[in-house]
């Protein structure tokens, strides 16, 4: 499938599994820092949407305002964190590697630098400017 130029229908309909939103406040800024830090490729990226790639899984990027008429939208905090209890665990990212890239995001926040755990995986934990943590990890 063409992420680039697939039909918004064609491409739900094409969706299995899990699925995952990730309300953001800025689509371009969480796309541009997913892509730097943690290899993901973006794709349609636009100011209200972003289809992004990892691991040969898909996930969707949308803006605040893409919500107007979803309940959800009215839970979200209007400044601050929004992703606490959330992990988003990327199994095939080297956690060294994606905190020093995370460095270079004036907004980012590395609240666990990496370190082996006793479950079998080296891993770090870094905020992105929304709040939520991506947990970079490679097996021991």
């Amino acid at each position: 499938m063409d992420f680039e130029t697939v039909d918004a229908g064609d491409f739900g309909r094409s969706l299995q599994g899990i699925g995952l939103n990730i309300l953001v406040r800025d689509v371009p800024a969480m796309a541009e820092f997913l892509t730097a830090v943690f290899g993901m490729a973006a794709h349609r990226v636009s100011k209200d949407f972003a289809i992004m790639a990892y691991g040969g899984q898909v996930f969707q990027l949308h803006s605040d305002p893409t919500y107007g008429a979803n309940p959800l939208l009215s839970l979200l905090p209007e400044a601050g964190p929004r992703g606490a209890g959330l992990e988003i665990r990327l199994y095939e990212t080297d956690p060294e590697a994606a905190v020093a890239r995370a460095a270079a995001f004036p907004d980012a926040v590395i609240l666990q630098e990496p370190k082996d755990k006793p479950h079998g995986l080296r891993e770090a934990y870094i905020l992105c400017a929304n709040g939520y943590a991506w947990v970079p990890s490679r097996r021991i």
